[in-house]
């Protein structure tokens, strides 16, 4: 069932065999393994099932590094998590992704690949793409288009699966009708308490922001809040170590990591559709089920002593028709209006994502005079038809005049990247959080080093010249223009030993018998792959051993 906190008639207390913090795509894959079971329970969110500022305003935090870092816009509090604005992208990691790299400080999991397939080939029902077959780093269903042939060597053209689910739509009903599942919405964690010598998390301190509290009594618990958030709960649970739980070596928050995004350059050339038509990411309205990538190669990577990458070419449309610039004006006129609370988030969030921190804030667009519209479409006719048999030959209807190449890249762990806490509280009286995001020298060197690829090898894709960005040829320690994706990863890092990372194999917190964190903050790298798909695997593949757990207290009468 799904309950809101805020609602007077709900229980202050609850008692289960599992509480869960976090309703996002881990938090919830965790909850739904568990549906029909004899094990109850509870999973505390923060927001409610759609945005709303008051709730979204928690996120608030400082930025404090060298490259710009923005708390509040590049998570979601809601009932579905930051997933309510994803793209949908799904890819595994590689073997060489999960493997140490003698170039690459702190590289590494404690998990193999072959660990990890099953629970990828699980993953998939659970995301909606069961349809498509896998291996490490790629999908094996053919793009709809094919994609540029490169020296492999360098440049390789690994293919990911778009998911079709938003979780907290489409899961929601499911665990509504759950008997042995309770959903707290707009229910804040507040702190977990533990017993005396810190073995044990006795009870989770919840609030709303009404001013009401009250707890979470359970066997196990899960933080599943988030790549940024698990890392400030753990801090935030100080009543028996000052540090925080998990915190002994002074490692929760340490070795933070994002994609490192930006503009590398353009590729000038008479022929952009020949570069860009194969990586389109949708087929006419509908998106590909499956789309190619353009990412540096395993023997690239180890040539130049750099990290994972990708590129994106973008093509930068030429003059428009102005009947096809008609058109497009008067379909933008007669979409509805944005009136609700939630979406107007929501805009504002996907632009803050697309375009970094600092051009989050769009103008509001002046009201069209729609019969005047008319008559430009009308006086427009014949760009229009040209348009439209365009479109029906599969070309596109206005000719590229360049293509501008964004790149994606992995960030090494680093123990100075971090998360702590702020000085500043927030609404419940809880400290904030500070985020000091910093890029080392092997990241700088992948960045400048990548782009030159990139654009070399698609410029002679294309029979192109490539004009890379200013910065791409310095040498100097100045930062550079790039922005986050939203991949929060490293903050609670897997390992197998406490002395180097929060959480073991399991992703038990090291110390702490009943306390796991799932989510990307336990990953100890992070390739240059969307993380949902390996976010969800090792969800399933936790709720799993969790099972074990609680049938094993079941089984020996431990409540």
């Amino acid at each position: 069932m799904i309950i809101d906190y805020l609602d007077s008639t709900s229980p202050n207390d609850v008692e289960a065999d599992l509480c869960i913090v976090g309703a996002g795509a881990a938090g919830i894959a965790i909850a739904r393994s568990f549906i029909g079971t004899g094990t109850r329970v509870c999973v505390v969110e923060g927001g409610g099932l759609a945005g709303e500022e008051r709730s979204q305003s928690l996120y608030e935090g400082e930025s404090i590094g060298s490259t710009p870092f923005d708390t509040s816009s590049s998570r979601m509090r809601v009932f579905g998590g930051s997933c309510t604005l994803w793209g949908g992208g799904c890819i595994t990691f590689s073997r060489h992704d999960l493997a140490e790299r003698d170039w690459v400080p702190g590289s590494g999991w404690p998990l193999s690949y072959d660990e990890l397939e099953p629970w990828y080939a699980q993953a998939r029902g659970y995301l909606g793409i069961d349809a498509h077959d896998f291996t490490d780093g790629s999908f094996l269903t053919p793009p709809a288009r094919t994609p540029c042939s490169f020296d492999e060597g360098t440049l390789v053209n690994p293919v990911f699966a778009r998911s079709p689910m938003f979780f907290g739509k489409h899961y929601r009903e499911e665990l509504d009708a759950a008997e042995n599942i309770m959903v707290l919405l707009h229910a804040n964690l507040m702190s977990l308490e533990a017993t005396p010598d810190g073995a044990s998390v006795t009870h989770a301190c919840i609030g709303g922001m009404d001013g009401r509290r009250g707890r979470i009594t359970a066997r196990q618990y899960v933080l599943a809040a988030g790549g940024i958030e698990n890392a400030r709960l753990l801090m935030l649970s100080d009543s028996v170590s000052p540090e925080g739980l998990g915190n002994a070596h002074d490692l929760v928050g340490r070795y933070f990591m994002d994609h490192p995004s930006g503009r590398l350059g353009v590729v000038a050339t008479d022929d952009p559709d020949a570069l860009t038509r194969p990586y389109e990411r949708h087929l006419g309205k509908a998106a590909a089920p499956v789309s190619p990538e353009i990412a540096l190669s395993v023997q690239a990577q180890r040539e130049h002593q750099m990290l994972a990458g990708r590129v994106h070419p973008f093509p930068i449309e030429g003059k428009v028709p102005f009947g096809v610039r008609a058109l497009r004006e008067f379909r933008a006129a007669m979409r509805p209006p944005v009136r609700d609370e939630a979406e107007l988030l929501e805009m504002r969030m996907c632009e803050s994502m697309r375009n970094g921190p600092m051009l989050a804030t769009a103008l509001p667009a002046a009201t069209p005079n729609l019969g005047m519209l008319a008559l430009r479409m009308g006086l427009g006719a014949g760009d229009i038809v040209r348009a439209f048999a365009k479109k029906l030959a599969d070309r596109p209807t206005v000719r590229s005049q360049h293509v501008e190449l964004i790149g994606y890249f992995e960030q090494a762990p680093n123990r100075d990247s971090r998360v702590t806490l702020g000085e500043g509280t927030d609404a419940l009286g809880l400290r904030k959080v500070s985020v000091d995001w910093q890029l080392s020298d092997i990241d700088r060197h992948t960045i400048r080093t990548a782009a030159r690829l990139f654009g070399e090898q698609l410029a002679r894709t294309c029979n192109g010249r490539f004009e890379p960005e200013p910065w791409v040829d310095t040498n100097d320690d100045a930062p550079l223009p790039v922005h986050g994706t939203a991949h929060h990863l490293g903050t609670t890092r897997m390992a197998e030993r406490a002395e180097e990372g929060v959480v073991d194999r399991d992703c038990r917190v090291h110390g702490l018998a009943n306390l796991h964190v799932a989510g990307s903050s336990v990953f100890p790298t992070g390739g240059w792959a969307f993380p949902t798909f390996t976010i969800v695997a090792l969800s399933l593949r936790l709720a799993a051993h969790l099972q074990v757990l609680l049938t094993d207290c079941n089984v020996a009468g431990i409540t």
